[in-house]
């Protein structure tokens, strides 16, 4: 099933990056391949095995010429604890007011954002969502649509 959002160009919006500064999306994502993950909460047991999974096969993103950034509404120091003690090597995005999970449908309980992942085109679309995604096969999806996408 094709999600509604499916060809959908991102939102103009900045939010604060874990590598100091902003990303401007869509133009900092322009380019490239480039994954969204959203992630309920720092250091939690599912977000760990998300992240490190991605962390994991960041050569295989690289290789596909793709980005890679985990999203929670969690702040920025609160990833840099997460980023330091996993050692992510992708940058974490603050989405601490919700604005691009509300643009892209990400729901939220209690003020937890689910597990959605997205991916993004060159030109600042979206690809492909996978909603409420397995933490463990969250990056092994992407890769895998990735592959298909560059075969054709």
């Amino acid at each position: 099933m094709v999600d509604e959002i499916t060809g959908s160009s991102l939102p103009k919006l900045v939010l604060k990056s874990s590598e100091g500064g902003n990303c401007r999306i869509p133009d900092d994502l322009l380019g490239s391949y480039t994954v969204l993950f959203f992630y309920p909460k720092d250091q939690t047991p599912g977000c760990t095995k998300e992240a490190c999974s991605f962390r994991d096969y960041s050569d295989d993103f690289k290789r596909a010429n793709a980005k890679v950034y985990g999203i929670s509404a969690d702040s920025i120091d609160s990833h840099h604890r997460f980023i330091n003690k996993y050692e992510l090597n992708f940058p974490l995005l603050a989405d601490e007011d919700k604005k691009l999970a509300k643009a892209l449908g990400v729901s939220s309980f209690l003020g937890i954002l689910s597990r959605d992942t997205f991916l993004i085109d060159r030109e600042g679309k979206v690809a492909k969502v996978w909603r409420k995604v397995d933490a463990t096969k969250s990056a092994l999806l992407c890769l895998s649509e990735l592959a298909s996408l560059q075969a054709k």
